[in-house]
């Protein structure tokens, strides 16, 4: 723990955790079971397996598993915790936080002198969470303890077209001083009203969606986030930034063909405000022009920025896709599932000293872009190096080698299980999930 006395520098993430659902279901099968064309899942929106959760995990108990394993695996004491800050859009309770919920963990220590509580709009609560634990430690107000934050979320959907966009997974940070990935303090905003996406049933856990609402909001949102960052960046540094430059691209990842579209958007974008601006550019109709170009002509436009992009795609941002591809979309911790997976899937010397550009979205909308400074010590046995060395060893084992495979019929019987059983009073025959 650093003094009070001591202001906090290069305040990031410490440590972190990945737990998700132990079965899963293959999309190829489920493009079967659904009866629609072999590859609408797996090709067309670029999933593999989705993992779900059955009526003995909620967002509390998924929240409970990975804040513990985080604790534990890293040997940090409880009384060395002085904010957690939870991100959420599954919540069982209008009232009581999750963050409450969580300290149980910490009660056993006699710590209850703990700040932070749930941060909601989406998807994007994950990163508002993130934003307030750095700042936490940033304040006056910081006392020397670290924050956690905590990321959950349980992705379901009514049957029809967006089930198989569906997922569930929860991400825990270690947060203090002196880290190995830092969070930059340039950061770029873009909030509005919209009705993309949200949750008005108090009877039931499935969203109300307008699917090409949403995602022209996502790719709105993309545009606008990428210019003001450029700005502040130059602000900042003198310079504006390069796509070249990081390390990695991260997006949130509702499925990952829209965020393989959104990285030859921007990388588009980073070409018509670069040295190759103007009217040859072969992207520069969809940006200058959009509201004078139908359907067709979109996506022919779009097939170029696809192909144009594929080098960059495939170097900086696919290596980020392994979470999502193997467990779906995990809403609000998406973005920092493919964190851990370009972190794992890229070769060290190719991320020390580099810097990582992330992209958070949630419906209604809020989002952001700002960028993470890796370390660049690669010493074995340095911050950096353990972390990923520690990620390898625990996520890729779980995720590839340790989950069971559910049939079609079986994750559609679990889906039903817990249509009925949402809202519904605890009964005597009620599994608990206990660590």
């Amino acid at each position: 723990m650093t003094s009070r006395n001591t202001s906090a520098t290069d305040v990031g993430i410490l440590a972190l955790e990945f737990y998700c659902p132990s079965q899963y279901v293959d999309q190829d099968e489920l493009e079967k079971f659904d009866k629609v064309s072999t590859g609408k899942y797996t090709i067309g929106l670029g999933q593999k397996r989705m993992s779900f959760c059955t009526d003995v995990e909620d967002v509390n108990s998924l929240s409970l598993t990975v804040f513990h394993r985080l604790l534990e695996k890293h040997n940090i004491d409880p009384k060395l915790i002085g904010c957690v800050q939870v991100g959420t859009e599954s919540v069982i309770d209008k009232s009581k936080s999750v963050s409450t919920v969580l300290m149980q963990i910490l009660e056993s220590s006699e710590n209850s002198d703990v700040s932070g509580v749930d941060n909601i709009n989406a998807c994007f609560g994950g990163t508002q969470a993130l934003i307030n634990a750095v700042n936490y430690v940033y304040s006056p107000f910081w006392d020397g303890r670290l924050a956690v934050v905590v990321m959950a979320d349980i992705a379901s959907y009514d049957r029809g077209p967006a089930r198989c966009t569906g997922g569930a997974g929860a991400l825990a940070l270690l947060i203090g001083p002196d880290a190995p990935i830092v969070l930059d303090t340039v950061f770029a905003f873009h909030k509005t009203h919209v009705y993309d996406f949200y949750k008005p049933k108090g009877d039931s856990e499935y969203p109300v969606v307008d699917g090409k609402l949403s995602i022209d909001c996502y790719t709105d949102a993309l545009d606008k986030c990428f210019l003001l960052y450029r700005e502040k960046f130059f602000k900042k540094y003198g310079k504006f930034p390069s796509l070249d430059s990081f390390a990695g691209i991260c997006f949130h990842a509702p499925y990952c063909k829209l965020v393989q579209k959104s990285l030859a958007r921007l990388h588009c974008l980073d070409l018509l405000v670069g040295d190759d601006a103007g009217p040859t550019n072969s992207c520069w109709n969809i940006f200058c022009f959009s509201s004078k170009i139908d359907d067709y002509e979109y996506r022919r436009v779009e097939k170029a920025m696809l192909e144009q992009s594929t080098t960059m795609f495939a170097k900086k941002t696919q290596p980020s896709l392994f979470l999502a591809e193997q467990v779906g979309n995990m809403y609000t911790s998406s973005l920092y599932g493919g964190l851990i997976s370009l972190l794992v899937n890229k070769p060290l010397y190719q991320l020390v000293g580099k810097q990582v550009l992330m992209f958070s979205y949630g419906s209604g909308s809020v989002a952001g872009m700002f960028n993470l400074c890796l370390s660049a010590d690669q010493a074995e046995g340095s911050k950096l190096t353990t972390m990923i060395n520690q990620l390898s060893e625990s996520v890729l084992d779980y995720v590839s080698n340790q989950r069971t495979v559910q049939t079609p019929e079986i994750f559609s019987q679990w889906m039903q299980i817990r249509e009925d059983a949402y809202g519904k009073e605890f009964g005597t025959r009620t599994f608990y999930t206990t660590l």
